[in-house]
């Protein structure tokens, strides 16, 4: 009989729980049927009874209020076995059940909660643990949905009765929310968004000391919501008015550094069947065995790209919540740290590595020996330890990190981070984990700049010096003013810069501090500057704060006039020694003194268009329209340091072809050209001219007239922003060997990034990616996932078209690329899958593409079957049906393995026999004479082929109904095949049917 309650795949084993439920609720079901008869049960009798309710609340809906009554009058231990089982089938059987037990789970729950059912807090962290993070499904949206609602619903109480339970939905909801505001603007997100900030910030503007009971990770969570205007409001709060949340003992932020997390809450971001899972491989499998359950695992549970949030949980579920014994840890089990080591290796974004990182490093900051445990930094320290010198690329990147983070997460309280993360080493000494900090300053191969960090802050610690800047700020946000405008970036782009904006200081040059005559005022405009305040460079710089107070207009004008001092050959002996690097820096600092954030997510900053009036337009623009070395050098040193230099440039570059394509400048456009909404466009031009030839100008001595903006003119602009964009990718590849693997592919979060400007076109967006960026993006799986997944159906069709007429290619010529693709796709949703084989057949039918290799290869792997692959053998069944059947294609359908799909290839052969019958004819007979060949030269080996069952079946039959010529062909079929016998298991497919 099938369960109502799960679905059991064929080749999975009956589950014990739902046949005892079951067998229950059939076998009592006339007790629960009216007229009810009240008995006081037995033990035994009230355990059956309680599984069968349940089986029946959850099953039979139309039977619920019914039962819910018969148990309300039978009821003796406080609904506590009730709630009981309802916890183990939420626990042991959720990703199984059906839809209408799973709504039923919802309302059962809020049952409970109004009967105050003994556990009815443990049923709802069971519910909340369901939740995945970094998963957009419907159902996962649905219960994240429900149980906020539920939350809101029953405050009162569930505040009465088990008020740390709402502790529990704030810590789950605060780590959803970045989730979600990460993705793009999605109207079934927009809802349950507003559910969730409402429940949030009731909670934290309501019920403030039950928010504390989270601990120091509060903070860490609420830094990723900083760009929400609602938590910008409490960040305020939080820094400059503590006592607005009207809790005792709540003075300053620095509070809840020293409150430790309690490993419950890590848990709720870990469902139990990955807590399973985890715990099985940190306590039974052998080092060096790892390596299938590590790729089971990712395959498991991080099988998309959006799921790479849940690697932070994950790790700090590991740091804080499982804590091996110290059998395991004196045997060969796998340690902590390597497979912290492998979960870091997975995140193939900077931005989710950073906050692997800052979850991993997070209890060192404020490390207490009084309430922190040792195990909690462990896996820390023994990572980076252990990777050298193997791995010496992790422990600088780790080491580095850290360092950074220490001086530069919160620098109002410095004092209290130096102290936390010397109470950390000094524990770890203390406890034998390491020896002493020699075993990095004494490595060779540590990076010199990491060595130097660290001398640095061992140094501050002895001597007890921590300089501290004026003016409360949030934890790892450098800006001071926290007004509207200048509040923190969104960390969902890039982990608050994950702490870029504080680097190791510039030291200024002595000579560049001695005092000018010359001082700057703000005026009304801040050019022109002749060549004498070349000199005072560095003053200049000093004097951003002053124009930016004025207006941000004087200080955009301000930056580019430093800029074109700097890089104009004649002033090349005037600067006085100013690196690059130094400018970058002492800008950088600048800037962030009066709140601006250089290279913030596009679209920050209010009431302003960023991408054409800001400073970093006008650095973007400068350095598109010089290629000057100087300026690409200190984009060099701000991508170094956390900035998102390539996410601008490539949003800057798109919009750039975006507005040329709107005014009229396209390939194929024909219609007047107009520069109305096209403002990036028109500013580009004019600082392209302007500086082109006024440069040509300063050289020649002479006036040079201003040439027609043309096409060509602006296809030169666009190449060059494009290749302006590649600059930088290739630079931050290259300085981070991590990636170097990746050197062929598009960093995603450089595309998410550029697609969150609402004015540009999302289809002409990707458009362009193919076009300007092939190399980067063609048969790129997170770029064709992101399209599919984010472009609405007509403009997928549009796309179609703009394929079948070659303006664009998104595949590329590489079989195996598109072949590694398709598989990957196996795991992608139904409707993306469907959506991307619409596109791979509207492409490759029109341009020369093996598809006899592309299909050769799909029903030869190991990957294809009935199952994972349905959707992709439609794919390929259509893409056929679309080729003609030239010699090459038909040998490789006739070469097909009759155990897959057997019925595909002759599904393929009617299909041909309609549409172009002759030339099938004319291919089969070309086949078999490829085939036959006895010469010794031919493709194909007899001794290793079978022909596909299917296809000559088919074959014989339709020949035999096709007159003298069918004759032929059945005589030449049986000549050619009499000898063919089966194909061993271990033969060679031959992929060349041609």
């Amino acid at each position: 009989m099938a369960s109502k309650l799960i679905l059991v795949a064929p080749h999975e084993s009956p589950d014990q729980l739902e046949i005892s439920l079951r067998e229950a609720y059939n076998l009592l079901l006339p007790k629960l049927t009216p007229p009810l008869k009240l008995t006081i049960p037995s033990p035994e009798e009230y355990l059956n009874l309680n599984k069968a309710i349940v089986y029946g609340v959850l099953c039979e809906p139309n039977l619920a209020n019914i039962h819910m009554k018969y148990l309300h009058a039978i009821v003796n231990d406080g609904y506590c076995l009730f709630i009981n089982l309802l916890s183990q089938i939420v626990d042991g059987l959720y990703s199984k059940m059906l839809e209408f037990p799973k709504v039923q789970l919802i309302w059962v729950a809020s049952v409970m909660i109004d009967v105050s059912g003994i556990g009815f807090d443990c049923l709802l962290v069971s519910l909340l643990r369901q939740i995945v993070g970094g998963d957009f499904s419907d159902g996962n949206l649905w219960l994240s949905f429900e149980m906020v609602n539920l939350f809101s619903l029953k405050w009162d109480l569930i505040l009465n009765e088990e008020p740390l339970v709402l502790s529990c939905a704030l810590y789950t909801y605060l780590r959803l929310l970045a989730d979600h505001y990460r993705l793009a603007c999605s109207p079934k997100l927009n809802e349950l968004k507003r559910k969730e900030i409402e429940f949030c910030v009731r909670m934290l503007r309501e019920q403030f000391h039950l928010c504390l009971r989270i601990g120091r990770d509060l903070v860490r969570l609420l830094q990723d919501l900083v760009h929400i205007p609602e938590f910008r409001a409490i960040w305020k709060d939080l820094l400059l008015n503590p006592s607005s949340f009207g809790t005792t003992g709540f003075s300053d932020i620095s509070c809840i550094y020293g409150m430790r997390t309690s490993s419950r809450y890590f848990l709720l971001r870990i469902t139990p069947e990955m807590e399973t899972q985890l715990r099985f491989l940190l306590t039974h499998v052998k080092l060096g065995s790892q390596r299938r359950h590590q790729a089971w695992f990712t395959r498991k549970f991080l099988f998309v790209p959006e799921r790479e949030t849940l690697v932070s949980d994950i790790v700090r579920f590991i740091c804080c919540a499982h804590h091996p014994s110290n059998e395991i840890l004196q045997s060969d089990v796998i340690p902590r740290w390597a497979v912290i080591g492998w979960l870091l290796k997975l995140c193939s974004k900077k931005y989710f590595e950073a906050n692997v990182k800052l979850t991993l490093f997070y209890d060192w900051l404020f490390f207490d020996e009084k309430v922190d445990n040792v195990m909690n930094i462990e896996p820390a320290m023994l990572l980076m330890v252990n990777s050298i010198p193997r791995y010496i690329d992790m422990t600088n990147s780790l080491l580095e990190f850290l360092l950074l983070v220490v001086d530069n997460y919160d620098m109002d309280r410095k004092n209290v981070i130096y102290k936390g993360m010397s109470s950390a080493i000094s524990m770890l000494v203390t406890k034998g984990v390491i020896g002493s900090l020699d075993i990095f300053i004494s490595c060779n191969v540590l990076s010199p700049l990491v060595k130097e960090m660290l001398q640095k802050f061992i140094f501050e610690v002895e001597s007890g010096t921590c300089k501290e800047p004026k003016g409360p700020q949030p934890p790892g946000i450098l800006s001071s003013d926290m007004s509207s405008q200048t509040l923190p970036n969104p960390p969902d782009l890039a982990i608050q810069e994950h702490l870029s904006e504080g680097l190791p200081a510039c030291h200024r040059n002595d000579e560049l501090n001695a005092q000018h005559s010359s001082v700057l005022k703000p005026t009304d405009s801040a050019a022109p500057f002749d060549e004498s305040q070349v000199g005072n460079l560095a003053n200049l710089i000093g004097k951003i704060g002053e124009f930016m107070k004025s207006s941000s207009r004087k200080g955009q004008q301000l930056v580019e006039n430093i800029l074109l001092l700097y890089i104009n050959p004649a002033n090349e002996d005037k600067l006085g020694g100013i690196g690059s690097d130094y400018l970058a820096c002492e800008l950088k600092k600048e800037l962030e003194l009066v709140g601006y954030n250089l290279f913030s997510p596009a679209g920050s900053l209010l009431n302003s268009d960023d991408e054409v009036q800001s400073i970093t337009a006008v650095i973007i623009r400068t350095f598109i329209i010089s290629q000057h070395q100087r300026i690409k050098e200190m984009l060099f040193w701000w991508s170094r340091n956390g900035c998102l230099v390539g996410a601008r440039l490539l949003s800057y570059a798109l919009r750039l072809a975006h507005e040329a394509h709107g005014a009229g400048y396209g390939v194929d456009y024909t219609s007047e050209i107009t520069y109305k909404n096209m403002p990036l466009l028109k500013c580009h031009i004019e600082e392209y001219l302007a500086l082109t030839y006024q440069n040509e100008d300063c050289v020649n001595g002479a006036t040079t007239p201003t040439p027609e903006v043309d096409r060509k003119l602006i296809s030169n602009m666009i190449d060059s922003a494009f290749t302006s964009y590649r600059t930088i990718l290739t630079h931050a590849k290259d300085v981070s060997s991590k990636e170097v693997s990746d050197s062929g592919k598009l960093p995603l979060m450089d595309v998410v990034s550029s697609s969150l400007w609402k004015g540009k076109s999302l289809k002409f967006l990707f458009c362009s990616i193919f076009l300007y960026l092939p190399d980067l993006s063609l048969s790129d799986e997170s770029v064709i996932l992101l399209l599919v997944s984010q472009l609405e159906d007509a403009d997928l069709l549009y796309m179609q078209m703009d394929l079948g007429l070659k303006r664009l290619t998104i595949f590329g010529e590489d079989v195996q690329k598109v072949l590694q693709l398709i598989k990957r796709s196996f795991y992608w949703k139904h409707e993306d899958q469907h959506k991307i084989w619409s596109l791979i057949r509207s492409e490759l039918i029109v341009n020369r593409f093996p598809v006899e290799k592309l299909l050769l290869g799909c029903f030869f792997s190991t990957d294809f079957d009935s199952k994972a692959s349905g959707i992709a053998v439609g794919g390929l069944l259509a893409l056929c049906s679309s080729c003609a059947p030239t010699p090459e294609i038909v040998g490789a359908v006739m070469l097909l393995p009759s155990d897959k799909f057997p019925d595909f290839a002759a599904a393929i052969l009617s299909h041909w026999t309609i549409t172009n019958a002759s030339m099938l004819s004319n291919s089969v007979a070309d086949f078999l004479n490829k085939l036959g060949n006895a010469d010794g030269n031919a493709p194909l080996d007899l001794g290793s082929v079978l022909v596909n069952q299917s296809a000559l079946l088919f074959l014989l039959e339709y020949f035999k109904g096709q007159g003298e010529r069918g004759d032929n062909m059945l005589e030449n079929l049986a000549l050619h095949l009499s000898d063919v016998e089966t194909r061993p298991k271990n033969c060679i497919v031959p992929m060349d049917t041609g």
